[in-house]
């Protein structure tokens, strides 16, 4: 789903999403790349559901957060905050580790304990599928990679 108040923008997204096709009664002239992102019905119907409660599930989400912050700052493990000049959405609660000894060790203790915590997803080029793929340096990208770890993000009831 795609929102905006700009009329230009909503009427290009929305050619875009339909195939970029030109309008004619016959032919199937595409004057760009576009795609078949049409939402059924059903799925907008959710959606439109979802955005009435969306205020609500986002002071969830940034009070989840803030506990996280609060609870991570006092044992000495970096917690990942918006950065300033944002307003992050809190879709996905992060912390980040020294080392990739110590992040495995506490991927370890939390899973143990029942609390489905995971890596950062790994970099596309560490699949096996792209593993031959061109690549620049991602030093940066590995260090994040074999440091951070997700934590439970979901809102709470």
């Amino acid at each position: 789903m795609l929102i905006t108040n700009k009329e230009g923008l909503a009427q290009r997204a929305k050619h875009l999403t339909t195939t970029a096709k030109l309008p004619h009664p016959w032919e199937f002239d595409h004057d760009s790349v576009g795609f078949n992102y049409r939402m059924p019905n059903i799925n907008a119907a959710v959606g439109c559901a979802q955005i009435e409660n969306l205020t609500k599930v986002l002071d969830n989400k940034r009070d989840t957060s803030n506990r996280y912050s609060d609870f991570f700052a006092d044992i000495g493990i970096p917690f990942f905050l918006e950065p300033k000049n944002s307003r992050s959405n809190y879709w996905l609660n992060s912390i980040i580790f020294k080392n990739k000894s110590e992040r495995d060790k506490f991927l370890g203790y939390a899973n143990s304990m029942g609390v489905q915590v995971r890596p950062v997803w790994k970099l596309m080029n560490h699949l096996p599928m792209f593993s031959q793929c061109q690549h620049a340096s991602l030093d940066q990208s590995q260090w994040f990679e074999e440091r951070i770890v997700n934590i439970p993000s979901s809102v709470k009831s």
